[in-house]
Order: structure tokens, then C-alpha cells, then sequence
């Protein structure tokens, strides 16, 4: 339900989007959502967003990139949960897959390697099994694919 809060002209709605899309990479359903809450019908949604486009504010690819980016160097999010909040966010597989191109096969491998050996260090468990499946389950967890967790498991000597 829209918030029954002040009203902003098309213009206005488009000035505080201009600011709002500038100070960080939004997608369209961000810019969408937010229009509906202060109220604009449809068809005003899609003018302000089309514009917005136009000026180059509101770009999905450049969003999906540094969203990829940032989670992935930032949180050290693997692939697949990258690939859940993107599709949350309404982005396309298309896309999806060309935000991936910022994520290099080594730096990838080498963030799994990572995360592997600081959970193996805080895993107290004694049993060899017990203690891979915990560390596993956490990379998975992380949004690593499991094949990779376990391959990169057998590598790894603790």
C-alpha cells in the first residue's frame, strides 16, 4: 500500500531519484518500489524510470556488476547466493551471468581456499567427518557450489 505521506510532482520524484540512483548503483525494482510508495501510479513509474535510463542514472547491467562485485569481495558470497539476491532484486539470468565476468576463476578459488582454512581454525571437532562436514556445510551456506567445496576440501590439508 503506498504511504499517504507528501506527494512529489514527476519532476521532484525524478530530482530525489537522480540523487538517490547517483549515491549507489539501485535496479529497477529498487527505483520501481520506491515510486510506488510515494504513490505514482504505472504508467508515471515507467516515465520516471525510462528517463532515468535515458540519463544513464538507472543502468541494470552496471547494478548487477557491482552488486556482484561488492558481495563477492566484500562478504565473500559465493556464486550461487550472488545469484539468489540478483534474482530477488528482479535482475535477469542474462545478466546475471555478465556480472560473473567480475569475478576471476582464481580469486574465486583462492576466497574458497580462504574461507575453508579460517572456519577449519574455529571447527573444534575431532572427528575428521564431522569436522569437514561443518566446514563444508559453512562454505555452501557462504553460496559456494558444493562440488568445488568438497574438490577444494580434499586439497586442503589442516
Amino acid at each position: 500500500m503506498p504511504s499517504q505521506g507528501k506527494k512529489y510532482s514527476n519532476s521532484e520524484a525524478f530530482q530525489k531519484l537522480m540523487k538517490y540512483c547517483a549515491y549507489q548503483e539501485r535496479c529497477h525494482q529498487e527505483v520501481n518500489m520506491k515510486l510506488y510508495d510515494w504513490g505514482f501510479y504505472k504508467d508515471d513509474r515507467n516515465e520516471i524510470i525510462v528517463r532515468l535510463i535515458q540519463e544513464n542514472f538507472l543502468n541494470e547491467e552496471r547494478f548487477a556488476r557491482a552488486y556482484c562485485r561488492g558481495r563477492f569481495r566484500q562478504k565473500h558470497w559465493g556464486k550461487l547466493k550472488i545469484a539468489q539476491g540478483l534474482k530477488q532484486k528482479g535482475v535477469s539470468s542474462k545478466l546475471i551471468e555478465i556480472a560473473f565476468e567480475e569475478i576471476s576463476d582464481d580469486e574465486y578459488l583462492n576466497t574458497l581456499q580462504t574461507i575453508l582454512i579460517k572456519k577449519s581454525k574455529s571447527v573444534k571437532e575431532t572427528n575428521e567427518f564431522k569436522r569437514n562436514s561443518k566446514i563444508s556445510y559453512y562454505a555452501i551456506s557462504r553460496g559456494f557450489e558444493s562440488a568445488l567445496v568438497f574438490d577444494q576440501l580434499k586439497l586442503i590439508k589442516f
